[in-house]
């Protein structure tokens, strides 16, 4: 019996999906989807990939392209030919050069900075966060 502790799963881009996707772990799509996508783990949408619909996960990359809101608790990753058309909430965002985005975003870092230490890039005063009611 083989030992798996983490499971990664692949929409290989011949695959159409009409309705909704959830999974745990890992998910790769690199083909059409059209559908609501949901899941505490990290989705990776590839470059053959084209996905019309709401993402809802933990964190996501995307390589190809995607027709609706992304929501994501952690990280969203827009690589380098990467075509988002909707509205966009994420903790941390990385956009590369090339990328298309047409939408709104709203990215709240507090969210993420509140687990763990800020740190501050060499040359930078460390950020404070002022937390307080009204003293």
């Amino acid at each position: 019996m083989a030992d798996i502790t983490t499971s990664k799963n692949l929409l290989s881009a011949d695959v159409e999906i009409k309705g909704s996707i959830k999974f745990t772990n890992e998910l790769t799509i690199d083909g059409k989807v059209e559908g609501e996508i949901t899941s505490q783990g990290v989705l990776t949408i590839g470059q053959n990939a084209e996905i019309r619909g709401e993402i809802k996960t933990k964190s996501v990359t995307v390589l190809g392209k995607v027709h609706g809101n992304i929501t994501v608790d952690e990280r969203c990753e827009l690589k380098a030919n990467a075509v988002l058309m909707g509205d966009l909430k994420a903790a941390r965002l990385l956009v590369e050069e090339g990328a298309t985005f047409v939408g709104k975003s709203e990215v709240t870092p507090n969210k993420v900075a509140m687990k763990q230490p800020e740190v501050a890039r060499p040359g930078e005063a460390p950020k404070q966060n002022v937390l307080g009611g009204g003293r």
